[in-house]
């Protein structure tokens, strides 16, 4: 009696092993520590684990290009693991075109957006005096953002945009958010590009750091009439448009017209369909555990998901078969 008991309870640990071995892997490639990319891909993969029947975990990152790498090349179904990412649509379409530097070679064909979940605002962060628009920054110290990010390419394109070189500036650094908020209050830079939701944590931080020294954050504006945001639309029809980044959002020393970008959370073809609608559905049934984390998700509802459908970048059929249900 005692022995088939025994065989009986083996057999069953083994049968639950196999069952956890099969339970798929995702991991989501977020951003760096400061920004909403960071906090938004960890709640993520909170929600995920507990209603997605998979094993998820969130990774700090250098955001969008790093992010689409590893979507569209660490992903491995004979291993069960499958990559998601936090990405901005600009980044997302100039890969899938092949149209970056790092993706000419390689298309990024393998890219698959889940939803849209919100607006990525430009925010090219100083200090009151400084000025008001792009030109008055030359000969001064910037940050672009960290290498390989959405941040990175979005400054190039502004700084082509409105034909300033690199060369006007006396420095030119490369940080993440933590990193360029920190330089900026301390001095060693003069303004930085961040592209991020409202409110960002580091800028929040940065503006109550700058008020105790007696100076006060500001913005330099992306004007809806200008050459900027024109050269923009032109290039990502559909995918930017110019909004307003409100002073009430950080005590800023005006509001500012700036560009926006919704943000996809994206996959791997390579994802089974059922698995991209188990991630989908868990995602919006369970959008308050998201929100009361996250500010910025607020955006993340049902009646956004589908706004990239306008980008050559298609969305995965297990999404869409969620939200056509």
């Amino acid at each position: 009696m005692h022995k088939t008991y025994l065989t009986a309870a083996l057999a069953l640990l083994s049968l639950s092993g196999v069952a956890a071995a099969q339970k798929p892997r995702v991991v989501i490639a977020t951003g760096g520590i400061g920004g909403v990319y960071y906090y938004y891909g960890t709640v993520m993969a909170e929600i995920l684990s507990k209603y997605a029947g998979v094993d998820a975990t969130a990774i700090q990152t250098a955001a969008s290009v790093d992010n689409i790498l590893l979507v569209t090349e660490k992903s491995d179904p004979s291993r069960n693991t499958y990559y998601c990412g936090m990405i901005l649509p600009e980044s997302g379409l100039l890969a899938y075109t092949g149209q970056l530097d790092r993706f000419k070679d390689k298309p990024a064909t393998k890219l698959r957006t889940l939803f849209a979940t919100y607006p990525n605002y430009l925010q090219i962060v100083t200090t009151k005096g400084t000025g008001t628009v792009l030109q008055n920054l030359a000969g001064k110290r910037i940050s672009l953002g960290a290498p390989g990010s959405g941040t990175e390419i979005e400054a190039n394109l502004v700084l082509q945009a409105a034909k300033i070189p690199l060369t006007q500036f006396s420095k030119v650094e490369r940080l993440g958010a933590n990193e360029s908020a920190q330089a900026l209050a301390d001095g060693t830079i003069d303004a930085y590009f961040w592209s991020g939701g409202l409110p960002t944590g580091s800028i929040a931080e940065l503006s109550q750091t700058l008020a105790r020294k007696g100076k006060q954050i500001d913005f330099i504006a992306v004007p809806q009439k200008g050459p900027i945001a024109g050269a923009f639309e032109k290039a990502f029809p559909g995918l930017a448009d110019v909004r307003t980044l409100d002073k009430k959002v950080y005590g800023s020393a005006r509001s500012v017209q700036t560009l926006a970008f919704w943000n996809s959370f994206s996959c791997s073809s390579e994802m089974p369909a059922d698995l991209a609608y188990n991630i989908t559905k868990a995602t919006f049934e369970h959008l308050p555990e998201l929100t009361a984390s996250v500010q910025s998700a607020k955006d993340t509802t049902v009646a956004n998901a589908l706004r990239l459908s306008i980008s050559k970048v298609p969305y995965h059929e297990g999404a869409l078969k969620f939200f056509k249900k």
